[in-house]
Protein backbone atom coordinates (compact mmCIF):
# COMPACT_ATOMS: atom_id res chain seq x y z
CA UNK A 1 0.00 0.00 0.00
CA UNK A 2 2.76 2.45 0.91
CA UNK A 3 4.77 1.52 -2.18
CA UNK A 4 1.76 2.22 -4.40
CA UNK A 5 1.24 5.59 -2.75
CA UNK A 6 4.88 6.50 -3.32
CA UNK A 7 4.65 5.51 -7.00
CA UNK A 8 1.53 7.68 -7.43
CA UNK A 9 3.25 10.54 -5.58
CA UNK A 10 6.27 10.37 -7.89
CA UNK A 11 4.00 10.45 -10.96
CA UNK A 12 2.61 13.84 -9.94
CA UNK A 13 3.98 17.03 -11.43
CA UNK A 14 6.53 18.77 -9.19
CA UNK A 15 4.06 21.57 -8.44
CA UNK A 16 1.35 19.08 -7.44
CA UNK A 17 3.79 17.29 -5.11
CA UNK A 18 4.74 20.59 -3.52
CA UNK A 19 1.10 21.56 -2.98
CA UNK A 20 0.26 18.13 -1.57
CA UNK A 21 3.09 18.28 0.98
CA UNK A 22 2.25 21.88 1.89
CA UNK A 23 -1.45 21.03 2.31
CA UNK A 24 -0.56 18.08 4.57
CA UNK A 25 1.60 20.22 6.83
CA UNK A 26 -0.91 23.08 6.94
CA UNK A 27 -3.77 20.67 7.72
CA UNK A 28 -1.77 19.57 10.76
CA UNK A 29 -1.38 23.16 11.93
CA UNK A 30 -5.02 23.98 11.19
CA UNK A 31 -6.21 20.90 13.09
CA UNK A 32 -4.14 21.93 16.09
CA UNK A 33 -5.39 25.52 15.88
CA UNK A 34 -9.05 24.44 15.71
CA UNK A 35 -8.58 22.01 18.60
CA UNK A 36 -6.57 24.30 20.88
CA UNK A 37 -7.52 27.89 20.13
CA UNK A 38 -10.74 29.86 20.44
CA UNK A 39 -12.63 30.07 17.14
CA UNK A 40 -11.81 33.76 16.53
CA UNK A 41 -8.06 32.95 16.62
CA UNK A 42 -8.18 29.61 14.79
CA UNK A 43 -10.10 31.09 11.87
CA UNK A 44 -7.35 33.68 11.33
CA UNK A 45 -4.96 30.94 10.20
CA UNK A 46 -6.46 31.16 6.72
CA UNK A 47 -6.72 34.96 6.63
CA UNK A 48 -3.31 35.73 5.18
CA UNK A 49 -2.66 38.84 3.08
CA UNK A 50 -3.53 38.46 -0.57
CA UNK A 51 -0.47 37.87 -2.75
CA UNK A 52 0.16 40.38 -5.53
CA UNK A 53 0.82 37.70 -8.16
CA UNK A 54 -1.64 36.49 -10.77
CA UNK A 55 -2.48 32.79 -10.38
CA UNK A 56 -3.12 30.40 -13.21
CA UNK A 57 -6.45 28.56 -13.18
CA UNK A 58 -4.56 25.25 -13.06
CA UNK A 59 -2.79 26.39 -9.88
CA UNK A 60 -6.12 27.04 -8.20
CA UNK A 61 -7.39 23.58 -9.20
CA UNK A 62 -4.14 21.95 -8.01
CA UNK A 63 -4.50 23.57 -4.58
CA UNK A 64 -8.10 22.44 -4.16
CA UNK A 65 -7.12 18.93 -5.25
CA UNK A 66 -4.11 18.90 -2.88
CA UNK A 67 -6.16 19.94 0.15
CA UNK A 68 -8.81 17.30 -0.53
CA UNK A 69 -6.25 14.58 -1.32
CA UNK A 70 -4.18 15.32 1.78
CA UNK A 71 -7.31 15.38 3.98
CA UNK A 72 -8.28 11.89 2.75
CA UNK A 73 -4.85 10.44 3.49
CA UNK A 74 -3.92 11.93 6.86
CA UNK A 75 -4.07 9.59 9.85
CA UNK A 76 -6.61 11.84 11.59
CA UNK A 77 -9.97 13.09 10.38
CA UNK A 78 -9.97 16.62 9.03
CA UNK A 79 -13.27 18.42 9.01
CA UNK A 80 -14.54 21.08 6.63
CA UNK A 81 -13.23 23.85 8.87
CA UNK A 82 -9.62 22.67 8.68
CA UNK A 83 -9.86 22.04 4.94
CA UNK A 84 -11.46 25.43 4.38
CA UNK A 85 -8.86 27.30 6.42
CA UNK A 86 -6.00 25.61 4.57
CA UNK A 87 -7.56 26.06 1.13
CA UNK A 88 -8.17 29.74 1.85
CA UNK A 89 -4.60 30.24 3.09
CA UNK A 90 -3.01 28.49 0.12
CA UNK A 91 -5.23 30.21 -2.44
CA UNK A 92 -4.65 33.69 -0.98
CA UNK A 93 -0.90 33.02 -0.98
CA UNK A 94 -0.99 32.66 -4.80
CA UNK A 95 -3.19 35.71 -5.35
CA UNK A 96 -6.70 34.21 -5.38
CA UNK A 97 -9.15 36.33 -3.38
CA UNK A 98 -10.58 33.33 -1.53
CA UNK A 99 -13.35 33.83 1.00
CA UNK A 100 -14.11 31.42 3.82
CA UNK A 101 -17.84 31.12 4.56
CA UNK A 102 -19.17 29.86 7.88
CA UNK A 103 -22.75 28.62 7.99
CA UNK A 104 -25.08 26.82 10.38
CA UNK A 105 -28.44 25.03 10.46
CA UNK A 106 -30.68 23.25 12.94
CA UNK A 107 -30.89 19.52 12.40
CA UNK A 108 -34.58 18.69 11.93
CA UNK A 109 -34.57 15.32 13.70
CA UNK A 110 -32.27 16.03 16.65
CA UNK A 111 -32.66 19.80 16.99
CA UNK A 112 -28.87 20.10 17.24
CA UNK A 113 -26.96 22.91 15.62
CA UNK A 114 -24.74 21.85 12.70
CA UNK A 115 -22.04 24.02 11.14
CA UNK A 116 -20.26 23.95 7.79
CA UNK A 117 -17.38 25.84 6.17
CA UNK A 118 -16.80 26.37 2.45
CA UNK A 119 -14.44 28.46 0.36
CA UNK A 120 -15.31 30.51 -2.69
CA UNK A 121 -13.49 32.77 -5.12
CA UNK A 122 -15.03 34.98 -7.76
CA UNK A 123 -18.51 33.83 -6.76
CA UNK A 124 -17.74 30.15 -7.42
CA UNK A 125 -17.47 27.58 -4.66
CA UNK A 126 -14.08 25.87 -4.66
CA UNK A 127 -14.23 23.54 -1.68
CA UNK A 128 -17.11 22.44 0.54
CA UNK A 129 -19.74 24.00 -1.69
CA UNK A 130 -21.66 20.78 -2.30
CA UNK A 131 -23.35 21.07 1.10
CA UNK A 132 -23.35 24.86 1.42
CA UNK A 133 -26.90 25.38 0.17
CA UNK A 134 -28.24 23.50 3.20
CA UNK A 135 -26.64 26.02 5.59
CA UNK A 136 -27.40 29.64 6.36
CA UNK A 137 -24.29 31.78 6.08
CA UNK A 138 -23.36 33.44 9.37
CA UNK A 139 -19.97 34.97 8.60
CA UNK A 140 -17.45 35.44 5.82
CA UNK A 141 -13.73 35.80 6.41
CA UNK A 142 -11.40 37.46 3.89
Amino acid sequence: MIAGSLVRFRRLRAEQRRYLVKASVLLGFASAAVALLPFRYAIRFGCVPLSARYPRLAEQADIVWAVQAAARRLPWRTMCIEQGIVAQRMLRSIGVEALLHYGARNEAMSGKLAAHVWVSAGGASLIGGEEASAFREIATFP
